[in-house]
């Protein structure tokens, strides 16, 4: 059965939204692939809407992940990246995420603003890290 340990390091600051750090113990590790708003048919969901992209890129890691025998409970790290970031930004994504870890901590993550994605239409991008046994 894995395990996950969420430590709140002294002198770093407890955020309710994500952990500072995981430690895991399992047997499998599961990355996905960064996932961006398309449904199954490869058409845009929520076009110019980061709340509803970053909804459709969190259903489609559940969805990668359930392939592999495991959930949103089992991810350990998750990394977005965000088209032409501003602070505004940070608690959108946080809304739309947080029914995704609703069940307990959040994991640990990392939130990059960068210039573009493969494609113009695409907001936000989502890849994450899981460990199951």
């Amino acid at each position: 059965m894995s395990t996950f340990e969420h430590p709140h390091p002294d002198g770093l600051l407890h955020n309710p939204a994500f952990s500072q750090v995981v430690a895991s113990s399992g047997r499998r590790t599961i990355y996905t692939a960064g996932q961006v708003s398309i449904d199954e048919r490869g058409a845009l969901v929520g076009a110019d809407d980061l709340a509803a992209q970053t909804t459709q890129a969190m259903r489609n890691i559940g969805l990668a992940l359930a392939a592999a025998g495991a959930g949103y409970a089992d991810i350990v790290k998750i990394t977005s990246y965000v088209v032409n970031y501003t602070r505004e930004c940070r608690s959108v994504i946080s809304k739309a995420r947080a029914p995704f870890f609703s069940g307990g901590t959040p994991p640990a993550s990392t939130l990059l603003g960068v210039s573009a994605l493969a494609l113009p239409e695409w907001l936000i991008e989502i890849e994450a890290i899981a460990v199951t046994d």
